[in-house]
C-alpha cells in the first residue's frame, strides 16, 4: 500500500491550540462501521452508547515532562597520562532534549532525541538547571541520542522540577502551568508516557462513573508511550515501515474482565495497541513494535475511540484498519467541513 493513500487536507486553523475548559465538552463522531455511515454526537453522550456486556479499555500512562531545555558545556575528554576528567566548562548554545524512554538499568541512561541534534557529538556534555548533566553516550538511526544523567539522585523528580510538558510541535505555543493537569488523563497514575494517550483527556471522573451506572466495566492497561506511537513512516510503502518498541503491561483483574466483555470498547489507539499484542503473544507484559494498518485481523478489540490523527502516520492506518480507508478518510472530511477540532486538544470519534 501507498502512504499517500492515508493523506487528507486540513486547514491549520482546525488544529487545537488549548483544550476545552470542559473536559467532557468535545464533539463526537460516531462511526457505524457496518452502515458504512456517521453521525453528529457530544462526548457528553458515551454513557448511553455504551452498557452491559461492554468494557472500556483505558491506558493509565502518565505523561512526565519529558522536554528538558540545557546548555551547551564542552566535551568530556580524558587528560593524557591520567585517569580523572579533564572537562572543559564553556558554556555555549541552548539544548533541547526530548527524553523517550529508560535503556540502562540503573534509569541512569536515556533514550532521547536532541536539538541541534547534528551539533551534539558524543561525549558532548549538557547542563540543565539544579545541577543536571547529561553526556552523549550513544547515537541511533533515526537520530536519536543516548544521554546519561549525573548530578540528581532521583530523575523523575527533577525532571518533575525542571522539566516541561511534552506537548506535540503542532501546537505552537510554549507550554504553561495548567497543561501540567489538563495533558494528563483523570485515571493517569503509571509515570512513562512522553505523550498524552489523547483520546482519555475527553473523560471525567463523573462520565466514568454514567458509564458504569450504564453497566459497562472499566479496565485499566498501561502502555508508555514513546516513539512507537508517533513517529513519522519514513518508508512510502506501508508495509515496508516499522515502529519503535515500547512498555506496556496489562494487570490480571483487567485481563480477566477483558476476556469476560462482550465487546471490548478501546479507548485510544495505545489501549489498541496494548490488547492486540498481548491477545498475539498471550503475554501481559512486556514490550511491543505492533504496526496495524488495513489488512489487520483484530482479536480483541471491538469499538474504538479516538482522536483525529495527522495524515501518513501509523496511528491514522490504525483506524482505518479498523473502521475502513475509504469509510475512515470519507468521516474525517466531514469533520474537516463540520470544523471539528482536530489531534490532542481536539475532539473524538467513536467506531463502533
Amino acid at each position: 500500500m501507498d502512504l499517500d493513500a492515508f493523506d487528507y487536507h486540513l486547514p491549520q486553523e482546525l488544529i487545537a491550540q488549548q483544550p476545552l475548559a470542559d473536559r467532557a465538552g468535545s464533539r463526537m463522531l460516531v462511526v457505524y462501521r457496518s452502515q458504512g455511515r456517521w453521525e453528529d454526537r457530544w462526548f457528553r453522550e458515551l454513557p448511553w452508547l455504551v452498557g452491559e456486556g461492554d468494557c472500556l479499555v483505558l491506558n493509565d500512562s502518565r505523561v512526565f515532562p519529558a522536554r528538558l531545555l540545557g546548555h551547551r558545556a564542552g566535551v568530556r575528554s580524558l587528560a593524557i597520562g591520567k585517569n580523572n576528567p579533564k572537562r572543559n566548562e564553556h558554556l555555549s548554545g541552548e539544548v533541547e532534549v526530548f527524553l523517550i524512554r529508560p535503556v540502562s538499568a540503573d534509569g541512569r541512561d536515556w533514550e532521547a532525541l536532541v536539538r541541534p541534534g547534528r551539533k551534539m557529538r558524543l561525549r558532548e556534555r549538557i547542563r540543565f538547571a539544579g545541577g543536571l548533566e547529561g553526556e552523549i553516550v550513544g547515537r541511533g538511526e533515526f537520530g536519536e541520542r543516548t544521554v546519561r544523567f549525573e548530578g540528581a539522585s532521583d530523575l523523575f523528580q527533577e525532571f518533575e522540577k525542571i522539566g516541561h510538558v511534552p506537548l506535540p510541535p503542532y501546537i505552537k505555543r510554549p507550554d504553561e502551568a495548567a497543561d501540567r493537569e489538563r495533558y494528563q488523563t483523570v485515571y493517569a497514575r503509571e509515570k512513562g508516557s512522553v505523550a498524552a494517550p489523547t483520546a482519555g483527556l475527553h473523560f471525567t471522573g463523573g462520565i466514568l462513573d454514567e458509564c458504569r451506572a450504564r453497566g459497562a466495566e472499566t479496565a485499566y492497561v498501561t502502555l508508555h508511550v514513546g516513539l512507537g506511537t508517533f513517529q513519522p513512516i519514513r518508508a512510502g510503502q506501508v508495509e515496508q515501515a516499522t515502529l519503535h518498541a515500547e512498555r506496556y503491561h496489562i494487570p490480571d483483574e483487567s485481563a480477566a474482565r477483558i476476556r469476560a466483555a462482550r465487546r471490548v470498547v478501546a479507548v485510544g489507539t495505545t489501549s489498541v495497541r496494548t490488547i492486540e499484542s498481548a491477545w498475539r503473544s498471550g503475554e501481559m507484559r512486556g514490550e511491543t513494535d505492533i504496526f496495524i494498518y488495513p489488512g489487520f485481523s483484530f482479536r480483541a478489540t471491538g469499538a474504538l475511540l479516538t482522536n483525529y490523527h495527522l495524515p501518513r502516520t501509523s496511528l491514522l492506518l490504525l483506524v482505518c484498519a479498523f473502521a475502513g480507508t475509504e469509510l475512515t478518510l470519507a468521516a474525517y472530511r466531514h469533520a474537516v467541513e463540520q470544523r471539528y477540532r482536530f489531534y490532542s486538544y481536539g475532539d473524538c470519534m467513536l467506531v463502533l
